[in-house]
């Protein structure tokens, strides 16, 4: 595993436990030369998903998208890297679970919107403003009465 600081080849595994959900294996390693700390991830390979796009263009599914737009919507927030983590897992989980070889792009959205809005409102409706791109403040304000909404029931 190459060192993410120094880039050296050779490190040795600290500690290994599988993740709460059971689908990876999560490694601390310390490098060699740097001995610095970091953290790898291990999963199964599955079968090759393909996630089909709004405009009925296929790509190839990829964790680290989701994983990338949560960061975002989650930036600056009190919500955890491993919290991250496991919300990234459980939409993977739920992927692989429901899909075998295709995706739509919108199950994918509405998957994310749905984990976010349970873990932080602010994080829900920065992603949904990406996502449903918005195109007013009439917009954004609808989303804003319904998450009011919600939590008066």
């Amino acid at each position: 595993m190459k060192c993410p600081f120094c880039n050296h080849n050779e490190d040795r595994v600290i500690d290994s436990r599988e993740t709460s959900e059971g689908t990876a294996i999560r490694r601390r390693r310390e490098c060699s030369t740097c001995n610095k700390r970091f953290t790898t991830y291990e999963y199964v390979e599955k079968t090759p998903l393909m996630v089909i796009k709004k405009d009925s263009r296929r790509e190839p599914f990829i964790r680290e998208k989701i994983l990338s737009g949560i960061r975002s919507a989650c930036q600056k927030r009190p919500i955890s890297t491993e919290k991250i983590e496991k919300v990234v897992s459980e939409i993977e989980a739920e992927i692989q679970k429901k899909f075998d070889q295709e995706v739509e792009s919108r199950f994918i959205g509405e998957l994310v919107m749905e984990k976010l809005a349970r873990i932080d409102d602010v994080a829900y409706v920065r992603f949904a403003s990406v996502y449903r791109q918005f195109k007013d403040i009439n917009q954004f304000m609808r989303e804003l009465r319904d998450i009011l909404g919600k939590r008066i029931k």
